[in-house]
């Protein structure tokens, strides 16, 4: 086998760690890129392609990510995971663990790790590659990787949600929502949402986004009745997709291009949180983004008209 097909076979498995990692597909393939040079021009044949590929993508975007962690801070607005409608790896004796990871719920909190104990983490606990393996990948003895792991674990476990729903409770909530989105229905929206349900855009400054979180299920259900009912008649499509693991949508202008993304998440028979992606330069790898400003024009001077 080739160098080539070997970096192809492995290619998904290095996709998804980079992703989680980096909670970008954009920086993902960046790094997937670097890590292919690497091997290619490598002068020593690795006894495990797979250590050695899996080690180098992980070096890499820790180096992508400390760098990246800059630019977040003077980040326009809430920043959140770049979307990912299908996870390119497929693993049945982890799927749990990849699901659950790659939820944007669950990226938000390895945001909040440090570069090495996220890597750590994602290896391990998502993974399930031995400490030996890990400990190469970042550069710590085991003994320090042991260490960066339970406390990656501890702030892990220590925001996720107590109770989860079931992936047929979450389809069935889902559809009901997104009906009544299209409606406008503000009883039906409310009923469907948390009370404390959080909803944040982020447009990254590029497109028009929530100023701010919007908090509480009258707030989020009046916001979602007033804007998208309009939008859904006229100028936009509404595609139901599951995003990052979770039910979600793709929305599309009417050429096609995309818009915007959002993703729920669902705790105890309600949704607890709705994330929407506006920012172009997110959505570029969904295929060719909207003008979302232009579109905003549009749809405002049709509501004028109406009014």
């Amino acid at each position: 086998m080739s160098r080539t097909e070997e970096f192809q076979e492995l290619r998904p498995l290095l996709f998804s760690i980079a992703y989680r990692i980096l909670g970008s597909v954009s920086e993902a393939e960046d790094a997937l890129q670097e890590t292919w040079l690497r091997f290619e021009t490598s002068s020593t044949e690795p006894r495990s392609v797979k250590a050695f590929l899996s080690a180098t993508v992980t070096r890499v975007s820790i180096d992508v990510l400390r760098s990246a962690r800059v630019r977040r801070e003077e980040y326009v607005g809430a920043w959140l995971p770049e979307p990912l409608l299908t996870d390119p790896y497929e693993d049945p004796a982890r799927s749990a663990e990849l699901a659950d990871s790659v939820s944007m719920a669950a990226l938000l909190l390895l945001e909040r790790l440090s570069p090495l104990e996220r890597a750590a983490f994602v290896l391990r606990e998502v993974f399930g590659f031995g400490f030996p393996e890990v400990a190469t990948a970042v550069g710590r003895s085991e003994a320090a990787c042991r260490q960066l792991v339970v406390r990656a674990r501890r702030h892990m476990t220590a925001g996720r949600p107590r109770f989860e729903a079931d992936r047929k409770e979450r389809e069935v909530l889902a559809a009901q929502f997104f009906d009544a989105l299209r409606d406008g229905d503000v009883d039906g929206l409310r009923e469907l949402l948390a009370a404390d349900v959080t909803m944040v855009g982020d447009g990254g400054g590029k497109a028009p986004q929530l100023a701010r979180a919007v908090n509480g299920s009258e707030s989020v259900a009046r916001l979602l009745a007033s804007v998208f009912p309009s939008m859904l008649r006229t100028h936009v499509v509404l595609e139901t997709h599951e995003v990052n693991g979770r039910p979600g949508a793709v929305f599309r202008d009417r050429d096609g291009r995309v818009l915007h993304t959002m993703a729920l998440d669902v705790l105890d028979g309600r949704i607890q949180a709705i994330g929407t992606v506006i920012n172009p330069d997110k959505l570029a790898h969904l295929g060719p983004v909207a003008d979302a400003w232009a579109l905003h024009h549009q749809v405002r001077a049709a509501r004028r008209l109406v009014e």
